[in-house]
């Protein structure tokens, strides 16, 4: 990669580092405050399913720290352990959001639906790109047409992360809404809660950011060795 890129690479590896650190110590922190419901993540979970009236999404427990995530494949609703079994605003805050994605899928949400799209695409071209990318950076003058192709292959990825944001920051809004209405949460836990959720959006964020600017690069290089030939 160029100096630019390797400048930019490195700037949102330390944002995104900085903000993964804040999310976990936030999780830390919030994982220790009782949920005055008495719930468990999974409990949550299943009564915000039942709430909004879906009824063929599975809750399990997955291995893995804030491996917490929903599977429209499968219609499952994936919590780690600590979500799944904890007693906490953090637990019910996390279990909440990925059920919001259950309630985007059943009320077919066009992000959610226009992202599982993508998501074949993505798995196809992630393990290719870089090596695409930096063949077509070093045979630019020789091969232009196949940093033009890695171009294309990352703005895939680039399209999917900047799609991911308005899907999580909407999950993050109905389970937001949810725990209010349902008094999941009292007065004091809610701004918790909300905390949490925004630090955890905020490393999709810097992740879109982060592939916006390195994609802006590339077609720079592009552009570049184009007008040299």
């Amino acid at each position: 990669m160029t100096p630019e890129i390797w400048m930019v690479s490195i700037l949102f590896i330390v944002i995104s580092m900085v903000v993964s650190g804040v999310l976990k110590g936030k999780f830390a922190k919030y994982s220790r405050v009782p949920l005055t419901a008495g719930l468990t993540g999974r409990d949550v979970a299943m009564k915000m399913l039942r709430d909004n009236g879906i009824y063929d999404v599975q809750v399990r427990s997955s291995n893995g720290f804030l491996s917490d995530h929903y599977d429209p494949a499968t219609k499952t609703v994936n919590l780690s352990p600590d979500v799944y079994n904890g007693i906490s605003v953090a637990s019910a805050a996390v279990a909440a959001h990925e059920c919001g994605h259950a309630v985007q899928h059943a009320n077919a949400y066009q992000w959610l639906t226009l992202r599982s799209k993508l998501v074949p695409v993505v798995m196809f071209s992630s393990g290719i790109v870089q090596w695409i990318l930096l063949l077509g950076v070093l045979m630019i003058h020789a091969f232009t047409g196949l940093l033009l192709i890695g171009i294309i292959l990352f703005g895939l990825t680039t399209l999917f992360s900047v799609i991911t944001l308005p899907v999580e920051l909407d999950a993050s809004r109905r389970a937001l809404a949810w725990l209010n209405s349902s008094n999941i949460t009292d007065a004091r836990e809610y701004p918790q809660a909300k905390d949490a959720l925004k630090w955890a959006a905020l490393t999709y964020v810097v992740a879109a950011l982060a592939s916006i600017a390195t994609l802006v690069q590339y077609i720079m290089i592009f552009l570049g060795g184009r007008s040299r030939d």
